[in-house]
């Protein structure tokens, strides 16, 4: 509706210009008519006057029609310039709060999908083949936790990997042997993500690092999740192990920012983005800059808004919410639209 307001405007502001113009074109011409008449009435002399009085009243009236035919032309550029602007004003609120709305759906979908890694670590480290494998170290409680995190694998499609780990952080067991044959020689002591399992207090907490490549599992991009293995599944049971979760970060965000609820020609001037909490890119529509670049997003104190560059690109952002226990992580949901071109 806004952008037909300053549609119909714009068709205003040219058909009111060019009648003026018009307008101003017929009383030069009429002007000059007079002023002809006025020299040829002085070349008639005693017989030209009443002629030339004639003359003289039609430049005068000429004249008058110049003035107000101004007149309306600037005062039709004053008003038409006021309407412009309320009707770029309510272009820019309304897309404003519709690019807010889709930033906050997106994060949205982030939180509740993370949210579920959350649930699937948690719950995965209580299963008995993972238990057994962490409690029993040796190559049959191995070989049938690997068998187990397979099958899981096969049912879970969005991880790349799951690792089960000793107390010194060396893998003893994964669901993917396959396709990653020498995760069973690494060693993860040094890992944050690691060093937090090993620290939850009960069975109920879980750590979860940046986003960030995973060399171990061909350098793709990963968001890991992981919690302490408890003696007998247990919830406040002996801590024996780490299960630690990989959820294929790269395609599943690349496939939420591009699932983003857009018009066609939307599309083609939006960007759309996910940001961690240090601003650092790890996710774009159009994918550049990921894990790699930091975005300067001006923050105006609330948790979701938007604002407007100089240039009139409008930018909203969202502040993950969480979901459900899920905090989240400070990360930012954040959609980039440059305006329309004329």
């Amino acid at each position: 509706m806004q952008e037909q307001i300053l549609a119909l405007s714009k068709e205003v502001s040219d058909l009111a210009t060019a009648k003026v113009t018009e307008i101003q074109s017929v009383m030069r011409t009429t002007k000059m008519l007079a002023m002809n008449a006025l020299i040829e009435a002085g070349r008639a002399g005693v017989q030209g006057r009443g002629f030339a009085v004639v003359a003289h009243e039609v430049n005068a009236i000429s004249q008058q029609i110049s003035d107000i035919a101004q007149t309306l032309n600037k005062t039709m550029a004053d008003r038409i310039g006021a309407l412009n602007q309320v009707g770029t004003t309510l272009v820019q609120s309304q897309r404003s709060a519709r690019a807010t709305d889709l930033a906050l759906n997106m994060i949205e979908i982030i939180d509740r999908n993370l949210y579920e890694r959350s649930c699937d670590v948690r719950w995965w480290a209580t299963d008995s083949a993972v238990v057994e494998a962490a409690a029993r170290p040796g190559t049959d409680t191995a070989i049938f936790a690997t068998q187990r995190l397979g099958v899981i694998l096969d049912s879970y499609t969005v991880y790349l990997d799951l690792w089960v780990l000793d107390l010194d952080g060396r893998v003893i067991a994964n669901g993917r042997p396959d396709r990653y044959p020498n995760a069973v020689t690494q060693t993860c002591a040094g890992a944050s993500w690691f060093r937090q399992a090993l620290s939850t207090r009960d069975g109920s907490e879980f750590a979860v690092a940046d986003i960030e490549t995973e060399p171990r599992l061909g350098g793709q991009s990963v968001a890991t999740y992981a919690t302490a293995i408890r003696r007998g599944g247990a919830t406040t049971g002996e801590v024996v192990g780490v299960l630690a979760i990989f959820f294929d970060w790269q395609n599943q965000s690349q496939a939420v920012v591009d699932g983003v609820r857009l018009s066609d020609e939307e599309r083609t001037r939006t960007r759309c983005l996910l940001i961690d909490a240090k601003g650092r890119i790890i996710a774009s529509s159009d994918r550049k800059g990921v894990l790699s670049e930091r975005y300067d997003l001006r923050k105006t104190g609330t948790d979701q808004d938007a604002y407007v560059r100089p240039d009139g690109t409008i930018v909203g952002y969202a502040l993950t919410p969480g979901y459900e226990t899920y905090r989240g992580l400070g990360w930012y949901g954040v959609i980039e639209q440059v305006p329309l071109r004329s």
